[in-house]
């Protein structure tokens, strides 16, 4: 079976298309949203990682040549230097999808869509507010009472028009509400990955990096979940420096694009967080000419958005609302470590920004032909813009 963007009437038209190994990425028109289309077979779609962290393949982009190569993932220390640095995201994904029922009984799921927000602590208990996303098969009607387990409800307050929910929580006092969602809840996993029975405790440890420590994601920096405590020891050994940024992804990093021009495009918008440390890291190691490897789009848009106009990086906490597709001036990034990404995704621009569309075109054709696993527990792409 093939997958794309648009499943339904143009079935055919993609079919006929791939059959003469091509794929879509319309080089007449950068900012077309049509022209970000291309056909997948469905079995390319990972729905576990590889058995191994470091031994999922890597597809190196050589950007001044247009050169491609077929690596394993572990190999990425053979294009590190030691003056290079390697910034990561160390944001770490909680368990934001919990079952439950309403007060009629009914069956419900609620997905939270950021670490609910602490409000009061008193004799009645905990609460917190939280913006989800609710399936059940009547919508709940404000002021409604759902159920999770035996210690955590949550009041419908507010049914909004483009369909989230704001609600507020109600736990025990002394409880801490990372620890209950532990409990309850279940990893987030993107709705390609299919789990009937629920997630699996190879999902709990695999979609979160090693390094994850801020809680705060509702979807994994997926690019970092290739790097094992052995390969990161292995790159400190070789004298690469790492540091790190906080990127809290959101569920809107799942939301379509619908404009047919992209630049029309308002893109959703996600805490991030870059310290003193990592800003002052960045710049000395520019300035001494050494290269700034970019673990992931959630790493890069962060980097670019810290730039000033001179192009130095600066500590930043604030919403980060940066949209980067092709024409985007990067004044940070070197080189990329990214996963493959959907068709028309705001990612899929980015990558097209950094490499070129023609290339980036050209290597996911490639990744086609050779059998890549796709998306978030598949394979990588190392894009070098600088060798």
């Amino acid at each position: 079976m093939l997958l794309c963007n648009k499943q339904c009437c143009r079935k055919s038209i993609f079919f006929k298309s791939f059959s003469h190994n091509y794929i879509l990425f319309d080089m007449n028109d950068q900012y077309k949203l049509a022209s970000y289309d291309y056909l997948l077979p469905e079995e390319l779609i990972a729905q576990h990682p590889a058995a191994k962290r470091d031994q999922s393949r890597l597809l190196e982009l050589q950007c001044p040549d247009n050169s491609l190569r077929h690596r394993h993932f572990n190999d990425i220390i053979k294009l590190l230097r030691p003056d290079d640095l390697l910034v990561v995201n160390n944001t770490r994904v909680f368990p934001a999808r919990l079952h439950g029922h309403k007060e009629t009984g009914g069956k419900v799921e609620m997905l939270l869509l950021h670490f609910p927000d602490p409000a009061t602590d008193d004799n009645n208990g905990q609460t917190a507010r939280a913006l989800t996303l609710i399936k059940s098969s009547k919508r709940p009607k404000p002021g409604s009472i759902l159920f999770f387990g035996e210690t955590l409800t949550a009041r419908i307050e507010k049914l909004r028009a483009d369909g989230k929910v704001e609600v507020i929580l109600t736990y025990p006092s002394g409880q801490d509400l990372e620890n209950l969602l532990k409990t309850l809840g279940q990893i987030p996993l993107p709705p390609y990955i299919k789990r009937p029975e629920g997630n699996t405790e190879e999902d709990a440890m695999r979609y979160q990096t090693k390094y994850a420590c801020h809680t705060g994601s509702v979807a994994a920096p997926t690019a970092g979940l290739h790097f094992s405590d052995q390969l990161l020891a292995n790159i400190r050994a070789k004298g690469v420096n790492k540091v790190t940024v906080t990127l809290h992804v959101g569920y809107g990093t799942f939301a379509p694009v619908r404009s047919e021009d992209i630049r029309q495009h308002e893109i959703h918008k996600e805490f991030v967080t870059v310290p003193r440390a990592t800003a002052e890291a960045i710049n000395r190691v520019k300035a001494a000419g050494g290269r700034v490897w970019a673990v992931g789009t959630t790493t890069a848009r962060s980097l670019e958005f810290a730039a000033d106009e001179n192009g130095r990086v600066q500590p930043v906490e604030d919403f980060c609302g940066l949209y980067i597709y092709p024409g985007f001036d990067f004044q940070v990034v070197d080189n990329l470590i990214t996963n493959f990404h959907l068709p028309q995704s705001s990612l899929l621009f980015l990558v097209s920004a950094l490499a070129g569309k023609e290339l980036i075109s050209r290597s996911y054709k490639e990744a086609v032909k050779k059998g890549y696993r796709f998306f978030s527990y598949g394979d990588a792409m190392a894009i070098i813009t600088r060798p």
